[in-house]
């Protein structure tokens, strides 16, 4: 194949570009930080969203929507939460041709406006909990844009819920980030993610505790992929979240929120994308498999045509591609680089000898398949290539994880991956210093690999790296 992109070794940044440009996923918006996503790109996002929204309500959560525009007096009512979010604000001061009485924020999140509607809606402990979940646009206003990565504007699932312990919110934080978002990101999006406990130096504006999932991208660096958090009591007692309790007192709920948004396109692209394009998990593709013609004539198109229809009756999600007047190589690079899963070569030569040509997007492999086999073959390679991809990456991570004893050593290793280092070899101070150096601390987690109640627990374990 010709060389269409940068490679990967050569400048991965540059290859990123390269992928979302040629592989028609996105472009820069007309206002610098902003993005347009395109079709190939956007129908990704909706299988992402069709996976997790399905996994939220499992969970027992119900959509809504909540406004765009936010009182600049609610976000001042918790103090933490709009000192975490200033800098980033997107503020309006004029509307309808006039100075507006009070500004207004355009949503970085959506804490304030929806504690504003708990309160209204909790009377008594009979109304908890209260499992909200909304897909909207979110804006942070963003110095240093990455498409996908951090934009001004994105998109995102934003969830909010209110409980009468503080037990029963962080056993349902806990269970979202564990029965939607890791079983989303490991089982669909092929991606290994450490699950671990934020420092209280990286926690969540407003928050008493954040959890986060946190991923190895191909160049070594670590990209959050979601974060889920408890908020203790600090936004109920702002917006008065208050229930009648089955003792009879009044008490202040337990909240929490937690999100994932169009950054897990970007984890996507650099975790499994290779210097022929994007590979997309099979249980993600929007088309699994992509049938096409390399040539009309001799009953090629009937053929193709017919693969098709059996791969869709099978369950596949199929496209078909018999546009002839194209060069087919063209077609052939195309496809690599949008990442279909398995693509199906009809052409007059093999179709005479009653085969079509299967070839793998995982590792390139081309096998010739007599037809009435090729529906076979397919599933089976969609179900070996999934696990293949999340195979890679965690060979990957693997080998770019390093265990040290000390803070130096941990800040080194950082060059090329992430480091595993104990927590109490870095400290509140060491972490102040790797930050200086451009290194956080990813995520704490226990000796076993579970989640901590607290950054005091003893033996903990700093996840160290460079980051997105």
């Amino acid at each position: 194949m010709a060389r269409v992109l940068t490679p990967r070794a050569e400048d991965f940044p540059r290859w990123y570009q390269d992928l979302i440009a040629k592989a028609q996923l996105a472009d820069n918006g007309p206002v610098r930080g902003t993005m347009v996503i395109r079709p190939a790109g956007y129908s990704i996002w909706e299988r992402m969203q069709a996976e997790m929204d399905a996994r939220i309500k499992i969970a027992g959560a119900e959509n809504a929507y909540f406004p765009l525009f936010i009182p600049e007096s609610y976000l001042k009512r918790e103090a933490d939460h709009v000192e975490g979010f200033s800098p980033e604000l997107a503020v309006v001061t004029h509307g309808g041709g006039k100075q507006l009485a009070e500004p207004v924020v355009v949503r970085p999140t959506s804490e304030t406006v929806i504690g504003e509607f708990m309160a209204k809606w909790v009377d008594s402990y009979r109304d908890l909990p209260l499992l909200l979940n909304q897909w909207a646009n979110v804006v942070r206003w963003e110095l240093r844009p990455r498409v996908f990565l951090r934009t001004s504007e994105f998109l995102w699932q934003e969830g909010h819920t209110a409980h009468a312990t503080e037990e029963d919110a962080r056993n349902y934080a806990r269970k979202i980030l564990h029965e939607v978002y890791e079983d989303f990101m490991v089982g669909v999006l092929g991606i290994p993610v450490v699950v671990g406990r934020k420092t209280n130096r990286e926690r969540f504006a407003g928050a008493t505790s954040t959890y986060t999932l946190e991923g190895m991208m191909g160049d070594g660096k670590a990209l959050q992929m979601g974060t889920s958090h408890e908020l203790g009591q600090n936004f109920a007692k702002a917006f008065d979240i208050t229930y009648s309790a089955a003792s009879g007192g009044v008490e202040h709920a337990w909240t929490t929120s937690w999100g994932t948004s169009t950054r897990m396109l970007g984890g996507l692209i650099m975790s499994h994308g290779d210097d022929n394009g994007l590979r997309v998990p099979p249980r993600l593709a929007p088309i699994q498999a992509y049938v096409m013609v390399v040539k009309d004539g001799d009953g090629v198109a009937a053929a193709a045509t017919k693969l098709r229809d059996a791969l869709r009756d099978a369950g596949v999600r199929v496209g078909l591609d018999d546009r002839v007047d194209t060069a087919f190589g063209r077609r052939a690079v195309d496809a690599e680089l949008k990442g279909y899963p398995v693509r199906i070569e009809v052409g007059p030569r093999d179709l005479a000898a009653g085969n079509a040509v299967v070839v793998r997007r995982f590792d390139g492999s081309k096998t010739a398949v007599p037809v009435a086999d090729v529906v076979g073959r397919v599933l089976a390679a969609l179900d070996e290539d999934q696990q293949k991809l999340y195979d890679e990456a965690l060979a990957f991570r693997q080998s770019h994880t390093v265990e040290v004893s000390t803070l130096a050593d941990a800040i080194a290793a950082t060059a090329t991956g992430w480091a595993r280092v104990p927590w109490s070899a870095v400290g509140v101070d060491g972490e102040a210093e790797a930050n200086g150096q451009g290194v956080t601390v990813r995520c704490l987690v226990r000796a076993d690999g579970s989640v901590p109640d607290s950054q005091d627990e003893p033996d903990l374990v700093a996840i160290l790296g460079r980051s997105y």
